[in-house]
Order: structure tokens, then sequence, then C-alpha cells
């Protein structure tokens, strides 16, 4: 069987209106497509503890995963920010339980990517994002009072933790709106 799409994943959703099932099938989705089903789809996350995300979430699909331990792939090794990112998420999540945990993850994961985060994470829109963001980690979310892209946002917020003058965030360089983005709330 090969990678499933987002739509063929919320099929199997338990809860197919929550945004997280979304957001989660969609970096899921995009990281299977790009490495296989044999590979670990969110950083971070051991066999067992994505496993236990498909099983929560899309009970369906925890039969198609193969049997034993997946594979990291190659480009979480790649990205040294990947621990720091996923710290900064984790350290300002809203609720302490498994879906703020496994989207911590997510959008850690989604940020290797080399589009808007809102595409990386396969989202509607930014606003659908930034409605998470919200929900999810508040009080981060709330820091981006000039309404910065959140990739860009994140990587600031690792370079001022960091003492760090001039910081951009990955990929932005060979982005189609690299001055959209770095426009007015710089």
């Amino acid at each position: 069987m090969g990678a499933p799409t987002r739509d063929e994943l919320m099929a199997l959703a338990r809860r197919a209106d929550q945004t997280v099932s979304v957001a989660l099938a969609g970096v899921l989705c995009s990281r299977w497509q790009k490495h296989g089903l044999e590979c670990l789809p969110l950083y971070g996350l051991d066999t067992g503890a994505t496993r236990q995300l498909i099983a929560s979430h899309f009970p369906g699909f925890v039969t198609l995963l193969p049997a034993g331990a997946l594979r990291v792939p190659h480009d979480f090794g790649e990205a040294l920010e990947l621990e720091d990112l996923l710290y900064l998420l984790l350290s300002h999540r809203s609720h302490a339980d498994h879906d703020n945990d496994w989207l911590a993850h997510a959008i850690t994961t989604a940020c290797v990517g080399a589009d808007h985060l809102w595409q990386d994470m396969n989202l509607p829109s930014r606003a659908v994002l930034s409605q998470l963001l919200h929900g999810f980690f508040t009080v981060l979310a709330e820091r981006n009072r000039k309404d910065m892209k959140w990739k860009k946002f994140f990587y600031l917020c690792l370079c001022e933790s960091a003492e760090i003058r001039v910081c951009k965030a990955p990929s932005c360089g060979a982005c189609d709106d690299y001055l959209h983005c770095f426009g007015p709330e710089v």
C-alpha cells in the first residue's frame, strides 16, 4: 500500500471535525508521501508513540503501518534546530495532553518544509493554522502581535532565546513570497 492522502486518512479519523486531526493528517501524509510508510513521520516521536497517535486519531489506519520499528528520515538529522523548536512549542503548550504534544511534534516537523507553515501542514489556510496555534499554544501565539509569518516567528523566538541578533527562518531566501513575508512586521 502506498502513502495515503490527507483526505484518505481523514476518512478514517475518529474526530474528523477537529482541526487537530486535520493538521496531524496533513503532516503525516505529507511526510509519508515524501519518505514512505516505513519512516517515522514526526520528529521526536518513536515507533510506539507514532502508533499511539495513529490509533487515537486514525484507528482504521494503524494496522496498515509496516510491522516493526520505523526508520528515522534523513532530513531530521539535517535540521539542527528541531530539538530547540520542539522544546519551544512543548514549553508553551496550553494543555498537557497527547493532542497538544503530538501537534507540537507535527508543527516542528512541518518547519523543515520549503513552503509556508500552513502549506507544509497541508492546512486550508494560514487562518486555520493561526486558530490552531491560538488554541494549543496560546501564550506563544499571543506573542506574535505583528502577525509575522509563523515559521519566521518561531525562528525569531529561537534566535531571541539564544541572543542572536540576525535571524531568518529556514528556506526563506528561496521562497517566492520573500518580500511579502519580510515586510511590515520587521
